[in-house]
């Protein structure tokens, strides 16, 4: 189970993690990865649909995929906001492969956001001359 503190829990949360965040698609899921301010504790939200299966199914997959969020706070403890949305193939899918797929999308985003720092554009860049009369 998540602390209250490591839970996303407000649509707002999720749709501006979605939004603005670094996506990595797997087989079993889909990663969403923002940053948010280095001092808060990260959170991990989830959408689990009904297309993953019925209530017991989609229960399964959930609190796989909560436990291996748990698991990631170790490593990620501060400073990101994760969603996670299982795609239907989640349903038949093992503890292993969903901990594998969520692994590796998370190390995929993460690397991402670090390799994504905002570049500083002078403001003579990308000015041309061009549909000024000639003589």
């Amino acid at each position: 189970m998540l602390a209250t503190r490591n839970r996303l829990r407000t649509s707002t949360d999720f749709s501006t993690t979605v939004r603005s965040g670094v996506r990595n698609g797997r087989r079993n899921l889909v990663l969403y990865t923002a940053p948010i301010s280095a001092g808060e504790p990260s959170r991990i939200g989830f959408i689990v649909s009904k297309a993953v299966g019925n209530a017991v199914t989609r229960n399964l997959v959930k609190r796989r995929l909560r436990e291996a969020g748990a698991l990631s706070l170790k490593r990620h403890g501060t400073g990101l906001a994760v969603v996670v949305r299982a795609l239907p193939a989640a349903a038949t899918a093992s503890w292993d492969q969903l901990l594998t797929d969520y692994n590796a999308a998370l190390a995929v985003t993460t690397k991402r956001l670090v390799g994504s720092s905002p570049r500083v554009v002078s403001p003579t860049q990308g000015t041309t001359t061009e549909g000024t009369p000639r003589a």
